[in-house]
């Protein structure tokens, strides 16, 4: 009895000890600092475009009379696609035409017009002359008193009527000057209007402005177009577009566009071609912020918005697959940053601890640490430090880290660990709580499966 009371203390002493040794020890999983190849990457969703396509929209208001393609088909450039009803714009052609040969035949008559002119003013002034002359003799004879009065009033009379026809003929010159001026700004008119007439006609008829297959037909024959908004019902016959280059349309969150840059390499998969990725490239990046629940730009709103935005993002796919549709769902996942065998640790690691948590805790009667701790500046206390909890010794130590890119999984660190140090990645719950000297114990194995459904 003796013997087993003497057991049975000793078990109990040998518990208590046990509990008083793990009373305040973490229970914690680790991970290794190693070695690996990092990539960054920025995924956005969007949808398959091609790079080149255009709406063809009415032009004219009309009934569709011939429709000379289908949805699917492939036309070369100025191939015939569409025509519209034109009896209207080829009468009206057709007198527009007939006007301007009418005013050329008006130019003519008044080039001869004003040709007859300048030969009667050259006559005229022939007159003007020999009237002049005969005049200047008379004067002088009569004074002379050698000719008879009646001659002499019958030269001043005929010399009056010279310069009166002389001016009569100028003055029937500047006529037919500005009756062949009128003339000819008639024929300007009529050409003009001609172009007009002709340009209305050419809108009739619609010709495709590239090589493309078509890609939207939503018109029929017999149909009446208008003219209107881009896209409204009634105004787009088809659109046509360009399948030799296919993008990648994605929307790319405000928090990553900074990271993003031309020609940064892409993987582009697509929801309808499951368990196949595509190589593309970024070709364009938009410097307009859209709103992601209007879709509108936000230099078109006429208030500031604190919803979350997005950056138009286009890449193009390298080798895109001959199967490939405009408006199929994509996903784009963006290579902004690589490191090969770069410093790395999991990212779950990585927490935050502010300045005040990290100082050491005073100890009782120390004046010395109870005056450092007063003189710390508060700014430092409430600073934010980003770390990671190395074991060292069977204990927490923060090391302060700077981080590079990261990756997946992993993240680069730049700074404070060193390859082979081993740094508590979890629980979450006990990262949140840990404070720098607590007693570890690792344990890193997988937690147990629940039974049942």
């Amino acid at each position: 009895m003796i013997g087993a009371g003497a057991g049975l203390a000793l078990l109990a002493m040998v518990g208590i000890t046990v509990y008083q040794k793990n009373k305040n020890v973490v229970v914690v999983q680790t991970g290794k600092v190693q070695r690996l190849d990092l990539s960054a990457v920025v995924s956005a969703s969007g949808e398959i475009k091609p790079k080149v396509y255009v709406n063809i929209g009415a032009n004219a208001f009309g009934k569709i009379t011939k429709l000379y393609v289908k949805e699917g088909d492939r036309v070369k450039k100025g191939q015939l696609l569409a025509q519209l009803e034109n009896v209207q714009s080829s009468a009206d052609l057709n007198a527009t035409r007939a006007s301007l040969e009418a005013a050329q035949t008006d130019a003519l008559a008044a080039e001869a017009a004003m040709h007859t002119a300048s030969a009667d003013l050259n006559r005229a002034k022939s007159d003007a002359e020999r009237s002049q002359a005969d005049w200047d003799r008379a004067q002088a004879l009569y004074k002379d008193a050698l000719i008879a009065k009646s001659e002499f009033d019958t030269q001043k009379a005929s010399w009056q009527t010279a310069q009166s026809g002389l001016a009569q003929a100028q003055a029937r010159l500047a006529q037919a000057k500005a009756q062949k001026d009128s003339a000819d700004r008639r024929i300007l008119q009529n050409r003009a209007n001609l172009i007009h007439a002709a340009d209305v006609l050419q809108k009739t008829t619609y010709a495709a402005p590239f090589d493309g297959v078509i890609t939207n037909l939503p018109v029929r024959e017999g149909e009446t177009v208008v003219i209107g908004i881009q896209n409204s019902p009634g105004s787009t016959l088809m659109t046509i577009a360009d399948l030799s280059v296919i993008t990648a349309e994605v929307k790319v969150d405000e928090t990553d566009i900074v990271s993003v840059h031309l020609g940064q390499p892409a993987e582009v998969t697509i929801d309808a071609m499951p368990k196949r990725s595509f190589q593309a490239t970024v070709s364009e990046i938009g410097d307009n912020a859209i709103v992601r629940s209007t879709g509108v730009a936000t230099s078109q709103q006429a208030t500031a918005s604190q919803e979350a935005k997005d950056f138009k993002v286009v890449v193009t796919l390298l080798d895109p697959p001959p199967e490939i549709r405009p408006g199929l769902s994509a996903t784009a996942k963006i290579t902004t940053a690589t490191r090969s065998n770069a410093l790395s640790i999991p990212i779950q690691g990585l927490t935050v601890r502010k300045g005040a948590d990290l100082q050491p805790k005073p100890e009782k009667g120390s004046v010395e640490a109870a005056v450092a701790r007063t003189e710390a500046s508060q700014e430092k206390a409430n600073e934010e430090i980003q770390g990671v909890f190395v074991i060292r010794n069977r204990k927490a130590e923060f090391v302060r880290t700077r981080t590079g890119i990261a990756g997946t999984t992993d993240i680069e660190v730049l700074g404070g660990l060193q390859q082979g140090d081993e740094i508590i990645t979890g629980s979450y719950k006990v990262l949140r709580t840990l404070r720098p000297g607590a007693v570890v114990k690792i344990d890193n194995s997988e937690p147990k499966k629940e039974e049942g459904s």
